[in-house]
């Protein structure tokens, strides 16, 4: 290079360079990333689902099932059934009705809505709980109320069991040999009647008020009691009784076995509930790893991969200000939390493998995946024990409660209550749906930069984003900026919004195939924080309390910074009332120094300690802050003795003294008499010691005649002394 303005143009080039560095050297870049189930749960979804492996994808496509009229005084749909001709049964409240939809038409097959005494006609307080089908495939329905009893639906319908003891029927199973178990209420009794609904008989007396669920696994019965928890397990011979697991919540609303042998269980308390909080973030927590599985990731379509850039996430932990504490493994459920889901096998080993603030009213387990119906948030979980991956598939937001749950046709069907509806989600993907995250919180006004994905985007999907932004942690506040237009993500993304310490994003999925869906596994959100000034938040000056430190004064004091810069201190002291600084100590990278008092003189000081982030910034960019102490007091001096006076009446000696000390309280006075190591303590005439000056006086008796030597040590209050004596001559 030998053109000279060549080298002059390379030369403003660095130094340009260097400038433009240092100015950006105090800009705090922080990433915030969203990577898992409890991240993506604390927002909210709309046709999205959020797993707990920390991926948005797109929500089976829902459809609610029109039932004219015939949910209008219902509700609660308590239970769902299908039998071989693909008719679906609802069985409701609070009137006990069921219904059947077969080729979309609904009808009340029970009770028949004509006047017919045996049957009931619909007369209030009724409930249907539990359907079964016999070996004739006839509906099985337990009609709950003032008096229980088991309805057969044929051509007619006919009353096969009734009992005095029975006013509600919960759970209907039925064994290998068509035999039918009822669990009811309210004398806790388990009944057993042949295939044909007749020889009824008492299997089992608990001492539970209610039996609320029921599972067949080859020759045992397993039954779920309310109030105690308990999880019964017969042999179907009855020659084998016994208690499988005792649970910390009051009811045991579902059983269901797998091919194994294995026992899942829900339990919940509806009084724990009462409390209920909205927990969805602590029921999609995830162990790190993930278990090894037979179970592997799909193949990659045509498409759209997306990959977010690296960085030091322990740093970016850091910076958010928060932490994630390793979960605990599994655990047996603890009365804390309204549901669980536990896993017990044959040997009888029992795991959590679901826990939420929230009733568990139905499950469901098709092809080894547990659906889990919850209230009162209306909200649809799937946990697969194998994975652990569990996903929030469907939130209801007009009814409360999921009650009731069944599979039918590749479909599934959701029974909701409060009010009673039903709803179908169907194989096939919502077209779109929306994803908005939590506030992120810079802490501080923020230049807001861009927004990466790590997600798959196959071939006819997008994903889009939009975001907006704010300085009140209320995203519905006015204030708020309105969201930004929605850009497909092909990259790293510009967020279109203004400086704000609090941001919100927003993703839309978008899929144009039933079978396809984006899948996002991660997003990270770029923020910068301009420099500001530090902060000194507290300064403490103390004499040491080390007494082989004498006149030493330990100052501490505490500082932050919103960019995490790098910090140095400057220490200063002046006396009170002068304006002056006096240097005591620079460089300072600790928060805290000694002093030696003795180096100045006596009075009253303050001290100003200043952090400045020069470390991490250029000169024109570096700022300082600072903070003064509250004045202290430096006393290296004793109290002075004054008015002291000596006289003798008959044989006693009195002393009156006074003592002053310029800036400390008088503290200590003790006198000896002819170097007696026993020094007495004496006190002032008013009997405390709490002022600048303090009379004394002590009368001494029986001391021998001739010269005596009494000598005094008078101290303030922190420690400095001075020591007199005087010499007496008794008669």
């Amino acid at each position: 290079m030998n053109n000279p303005r060549m080298k002059d143009y390379a030369r403003l080039g660095c130094v340009l360079f260097w400038c433009l560095a240092a100015g950006v050297m105090a800009v705090t870049s922080v990433i915030t990333r969203h990577n898992s189930g409890d991240d993506f749960a604390k927002g909210d979804t709309d046709r999205v689902v959020v797993d707990s492996t920390g991926t948005l994808r797109l929500a089976p496509r829902t459809r609610h099932v029109e039932c004219g009229d015939l949910l209008k005084d219902v509700w609660s749909i308590n239970c769902l059934l299908v039998d071989k001709r693909h008719a679906l049964y609802l069985g409701t409240s609070p009137n006990g009705t069921v219904i059947r939809i077969l080729n979309d038409q609904a009808v009340q097959v029970y009770p028949k809505q004509t006047a017919d005494p045996t049957v009931g006609d619909g007369f209030t307080n009724q409930h249907v709980f539990a359907l079964a089908l016999d070996v004739a495939d006839r509906l099985l329905i337990g009609v709950s109320g003032q008096k229980g009893k088991l309805v057969r639906l044929g051509a007619e319908a006919e009353t096969v069991f009734e009992d005095d003891k029975v006013q509600y029927i919960y759970a209907i199973a039925l064994d290998s040999e068509n035999n039918i178990y009822l669990g009811t209420g309210p004398e806790g009794l388990i009944f057993r009647l042949d295939p044909f609904c007749q020889s009824a008989e008492i299997f089992y007396d608990a001492q539970d008020k209610n039996i609320l669920s029921l599972a067949i696994y080859e020759d045992i019965l397993y039954a779920g009691t309310d109030q105690r928890g308990l999880i019964y397990k017969l042999s179907l011979d009855g020659k084998a009784q016994s208690v499988l697991y005792d649970s910390e919540q009051t009811e045991i609303t579902a059983l269901l076995t797998d091919a194994k042998g294995n026992v899942y269980a829900a339990a919940t308390s509806a009084q724990a509930a009462a409390q209920q909080i909205r927990a969805a973030a602590e029921a999609m927590a995830k162990l790190p790893g993930r278990p090894d599985s037979d179970s592997s990731d799909e193949p990659k379509e045509d498409g759209l991969t997306l990959n977010t850039a690296n960085s030091d996430q322990s740093s970016e932990d850091s910076q958010k200000g928060t932490s994630r504490p390793t979960p605990s493994p599994p655990q047996p459920p603890s009365a804390r939390t309204a549901g669980q889901i536990y896993k017990i096998t044959p040997d009888g080993f029992v795991t959590t493998i679901f826990s939420e603030m929230a009733v568990f009213y139905a499950v469901l387990m098709p092809d080894d995946v547990l659906w889990v119906g919850t209230g009162n948030d209306g909200r649809l979980y799937t946990v697969n024990p194998a994975t652990e991956e569990k996903s929030i598939v469907y939130e209801d937001k007009l009814s409360a409660q999921i009650t009731a749950l069944t599979q039918m046709n590749g479909h599934f069907y959701v029974g909701l209550s409060n009010p009673a509806r039903l709803i179908r989600l169907e194989r096939a993907y919502e077209q779109q749906g929306l994803f908005r995250s939590q506030l992120i919180d810079a802490g501080q006004p923020a230049r807001w930069g861009k927004i990466q994905l790590e997600a798959d985007v196959p071939a006819g999907c997008e994903i889009r984003a939009a975001s907006r932004s704010g300085n009140v942690k209320d995203p519905n506040d006015p204030t708020f900026s309105p969201w930004s237009e929605d850009v497909p993500i092909t990259g790293p993304t510009d967020l279109q919004s203004p400086i704000g310490r609090f941001l919100q994003y927003r993703l839309r999925l978008v899929s144009s195939a039933e079978d396809k869906t984006p899948v996002v596994r991660e997003a990270a959100i770029s923020h910068v924080v301009p420099n500001v000034a530090p902060q000194v938040t507290s300064v403490k000056v103390s004499r040491s309390s080390d007494k082989n430190k004498p006149g030493i004064f330990e100052i501490t004091f505490a500082a932050q910074d919103d960019n995490r810069d790098a910090l140095i201190y400057k220490i200063e002291f002046r006396q009170v009332g002068r304006s002056r600084w006096i240097l005591l100590k620079d460089d300072l990278t600790q928060p805290r120094f000694e002093w030696d008092g003795r180096t100045v003189e006596d009075g009253r000081y303050e001290i100003r300690v200043t952090a400045d982030d020069s470390k991490s910034n250029s000169p024109d960019t570096a700022l300082s802050g600072s903070r003064i102490s509250d004045p202290f007091v430096i006393d290296n001096a004793p109290p002075e003795i004054f008015d002291a006076q000596v006289r003798v009446e008959d044989k006693a000696v009195v002393l009156t003294l006074t003592v002053r000390d310029a800036l400390t309280v008088v503290g200590k006075v003790a006198f000896t008499v002819n170097s007696n190591e026993r020094w007495k303590s004496i006190l002032p005439e008013d009997l405390i010691c709490d002022t600048l000056e303090e009379v004394f006086t002590v009368r001494i008796e029986g001391l021998d005649s001739g010269p005596n030597v009494i000598a005094v040590s008078v101290a303030d209050d922190v420690g400095n002394t001075r020591y007199k004596s005087f010499e007496v001559q008794v008669p």
